[in-house]
């Protein structure tokens, strides 16, 4: 083997360079040999830090082949230093040494590592042809384009999984890695059996929800069916979907999944109203025979809301349903009620109230459809806003020429004012047990009253021009509490039952108003059930969910859809969490609900809206009519001939409700029990004892018996 030419120069050029490394520092201090020799052992030196600080591979060998010009700079300097040739000749010893290192370890010379050397007599190659491929059955020569190719060598690397071929491969537009590729069983009339989303991912390297097989219709020119499936694998796709969603895919993902706040929803459109500061979400069922299935909570999460029943409310039609995400409290606004809004139209309807999307809401003083006065059942508890939605239905009522009479458990300041507008009002059970009593009365007088254009008796028709007499509307306000009176709570109950389900046909409706809508609290069944079909129900805060429901049962075709009214509306403010950490106490920025009611419309579908206000500390005169509606001569003679008419604020006259006991009987123990109305027992023992309803009464009709 021969040294090649490469190695003979570079072993002479140190052999020649050595010397003058020795001779030029000693004899020549001055020379500018030396100045040559440090310049290139600095440039070695750079050379040697650049080829420590990278990365690259190779740095041992670069620093190894920079180290003959450092090194020759070292010997330099050191025979510079030494006087004469140093001790013992050291700076030929050097210089020496220098060359001998190099001419043995060639660090310039490439040719000289064992692996670069060339062979001098290798045989020159036999060119022979190259085998040809067999071919693969799963790549059939069908003139298939480059990317078919390429994923048939993949799906035949994964061994064909299973048993499919893939027949076309098709790029999505503007995608560097999505593709649909369409498969085939490989056996003709075969179904694809076996094949996931799994194997598909594995077979081209993506994630298993980046893959999703679909089935192949069948179209013109290409078959289909059970042997064909569609597989579309969208990694690009995906990644911007989890990343930058559309509202489409925000929804389908989030919203409409199995596992989302309404599961097989599709979404319609969003739209943002920026002068109410509200965005709307409607969506559908996918299948149009489903019921939507709304779990709000999980519906703000997945589109990123705050969960907070006083700015996200729902609204359920059919199977579409609508979400309103509002900016502030659409609730806490105030509405003053005024007499356009208060004025009945021509079918009795006049808007009581507003609902989340500003909408106005209806209610009746009289049913148009029914030909029939209209009951009302309100529900709430103290300080819900019974009281005022009570003032602008009277208004109505009275503005449609109709007669109120108001009667309540208590006294308080806004039925007094109430009072100035209306026929009747009073403040005990007493007052409202009379009250009951003559309007059951008027429907016997009323029963037998003329009509004067033919002279005989007919039912109330709401807005006939010939009817003698006007509607009555009874409220009972604290009803339930009325109704469990130990004097006149039975008179109450009964009455109010009676006239319930009496009194449509005699022009007259009643009013009920109370805290519970509990059997045993004054409402029997069949009171329930002519209030509800008679009335629009409005239920103010019963102060639980379930109470809610409760109260709107049999009024709706699903009493779980009843929006729920929060004690406060109060907006979330940071996060829960880091203030319990921080040990600082919850804002207090709620706003009360005082007002927001429940309506059931005539459909059974339960909206929530807020009441209109009427502010009792101005005057209320421009809501009422400037005259009180009265009841007519005829009827008030008929009423005093039976002892009905009076001033219902007197004490209880002697037989009024309980027959007086004989003389002989009049003795000083049981003087006592009629003066605080014991002497009920004498009067109605045997009915008492058929219309138990409740544990009191049941004590009530022992006590009468025993004469305890």
């Amino acid at each position: 083997m021969s040294t090649p030419r490469s190695v003979v120069l570079e072993r002479l050029a140190y052999t020649l360079a050595a010397p003058v490394l020795a001779v030029a520092p000693n004899a020549y201090p001055d020379s500018p040999v030396n100045t040559v020799v440090q310049l290139a052992g600095a440039a070695g030196f750079s050379g040697w830090i650049l080829a420590a600080r990278s990365e690259a591979t190779g740095a041992g060998r670069k620093i190894l082949r920079w180290s003959p010009l450092v090194l020759a700079s070292a010997v330099d300097i050191a025979a510079k230093t030494t006087t004469g040739w140093g001790p013992y000749w050291l700076d030929g010893l050097l210089a020496t040494g220098w060359a001998a290192v190099g001419s043995l370890v060639l660090p310039f010379s490439r040719h000289a590592r064992r692996r670069h050397r060339p062979a001098l007599a290798a045989p020159a190659p036999e060119l022979r042809p190259a085998p040809l491929p067999e071919p693969s059955p799963a790549q059939p020569d069908d003139g298939a384009d480059q990317l078919t190719r390429q994923a048939r060598m993949l799906w035949e690397r994964a061994g064909m999984p299973a048993r499919t071929h893939i027949v076309s491969a098709t790029r999505h537009p503007a995608m560097r890695h999505d593709l649909t590729v369409l498969l085939r069983a490989m056996e003709t009339g075969r179904p694809i059996t076996g094949l996931s989303e799994a194997a598909v991912a594995a077979a081209f390297g993506v994630h298993e929800s980046d893959v999703a097989l679909t089935p192949v219709a069948i179209q013109p020119g290409r078959q289909g069916g059970p042997g064909w499936l569609e597989a579309r694998i969208t990694p690009d796709a995906n990644q911007r979907r989890r990343t930058e969603p559309t509202d489409q895919e925000r929804w389908t993902d989030r919203v409409g999944s199995p596992k989302g706040g309404a599961p097989g929803s599709v979404l319609v459109h969003k739209t943002r109203d920026h002068e109410r500061g509200v965005t709307f979400y409607r969506a559908k069922m996918a299948d149009s025979t489903e019921t939507p299935r709304i779990d709000l909570a999980k519906i703000c999460r997945g589109l990123g809301l705050p969960e907070d029943d006083s700015c996200v409310f729902v609204l359920i039609d059919g199977n579409e349903f609508l979400i309103s995400a509002f900016d502030e409290p659409p609730l806490s606004a105030i509405f003053p009620a005024t007499r356009d809004l208060l004025t009945p139209d021509a079918k009795g309807m006049y808007v009581c109230g507003f609902t989340i999307t500003g909408q106005p809401v209806k209610t009746m003083v009289y049913q148009h459809d029914k030909n029939a006065p209209a009951h009302g059942l309100t529900l709430g508890v103290s300080r819900s806003g019974k009281t005022q939605f009570f003032a602008i239905h009277m208004a109505a009522q009275s503005l449609d020429g109709q007669v109120v009479w108001l009667s309540t458990v208590r006294k308080d300041e806004k039925t007094t004012v109430l009072g100035r507008y209306i026929d009747r009002q009073g403040s005990n059970a007493l007052w409202m047990a009379r009250s009951l009593r003559a309007a059951k009365a008027l429907c016997e007088i009323r029963a037998d009253m003329p009509w004067p254009h033919d002279g005989q008796p007919h039912d109330y028709k709401p807005g006939d021009p010939r009817c003698p007499y006007r509607q009555l509307n009874v409220y009972a306000d604290e009803f339930m509490t009325a109704a469990q009176d130990a004097d006149f709570g039975e008179f109450i109950q009964k009455d109010g039952e009676d006239l319930t389900v009496t009194g449509l046909k005699y022009g007259i409706g009643f009013n009920p108003a109370g805290q519970s809508p509990f059997a045993h609290n004054g409402f029997s069944t069949e009171m329930k059930d002519n209030l509800r079909q008679n009335s629009r129900p409005v239920i103010f805060n019963m102060g639980s969910p379930g109470a809610t429901r409760k109260a709107a049962e049999g009024t709706m075709e699903n009493t779980y859809d009843v929006p729920t009214i929060p004690a406060r509306y109060s907006r979330q403010e940071g996060s829960a969490i880091e203030r319990a950490m921080r040990g600082e106490a919850d804002p207090e920025n709620g706003v009360s609900t005082g007002g927001v009611a429940v309506i059931v419309l005539d459909n059974g579908r339960a909206v929530l809206m807020r009441s209109l206000y009427a502010d009792f500390d101005t005057d209320l005169s421009e809501l009422f009519p400037d005259e009180v509606n009265r009841l007519t001569d005829y009827e008030i003679s008929e009423l005093e001939k039976r002892g009905l008419w009076f001033d219902w604020n007197e004490p209880v006259r002697p037989g009024e409700f309980w027959p007086e006991p004989d003389e002989d009987d009049e003795v000083e123990g049981r003087s006592r029990r009629r003066a605080s109305g014991g002497g009920r027992g004498s009067k109605s023992g045997g009915r008492r004892s058929e219309q138990v309803t409740s544990p009191r009464q049941a004590l009530e009709a022992i006590k009468s018996l025993t004469d305890a």
